[in-house]
């Protein structure tokens, strides 16, 4: 099965190219975040796609995606974790909180490196990988189930904030 765009997509991605009239490339970035936003991640079919949009070598579109940890590469379960891991937050515990979701999703992260970051439970339901700094230092530990923010949630509270996905 070919890679598609939805028209409406597409017609989204078009009218942000037109935001940069110098050099196509600049729209790398916009369009990733589209892609990544509509199918939840950019896998290689994406990549080549996005590079014909631009005229560009899939490569350099490739380097983008490889660069920045925000975008991800394999497809993650339908609710994604972001557990925060810089300082303030490994300090208040965020190892732990790691270890108390990967067990209560049942998810095995002894896969995971930095270029496979996202563990995926085998039922599909929940996938996890550290962040570097969720921008809420004093709250720690903080994790994000997709763009939901949860702040001070010690390992204890796993199952708990599972739960809320799971119904």
């Amino acid at each position: 099965m070919a890679f598609e765009v939805p028209p409406e997509l597409e017609k989204r991605m078009d009218e942000v190219i037109t935001h940069y009239p110098v050099s196509k490339r600049s729209a790398v970035l916009p369009l990733l975040h589209l892609i990544q936003e509509h199918f939840r991640y950019i896998g290689d079919e994406a990549v080549t796609w996005v590079a014909a949009k631009l005229d560009l070598e899939p490569v350099k579109v490739l380097e983008v995606v490889t660069f920045y940890p925000g975008f991800r590469q394999s497809a993650p379960g339908k609710y994604h974790i972001r557990v925060c891991r810089t300082l303030s937050c490994a300090m208040a515990g965020s190892y732990d909180l790691m270890e108390s979701l990967c067990k209560e999703a049942g998810i095995d992260r002894s896969k995971t490196d930095h270029h496979h970051p996202i563990a995926v439970s085998e039922d599909g339901k929940f996938s996890i990988e550290f962040a570097e700094c969720l921008a809420c230092c004093g709250f720690g530990p903080v994790c994000m189930v997709d763009d939901d923010f949860h702040e001070k949630v010690g390992p204890e509270q796993a199952a708990g904030l599972l739960s809320k996905y799971s119904s």
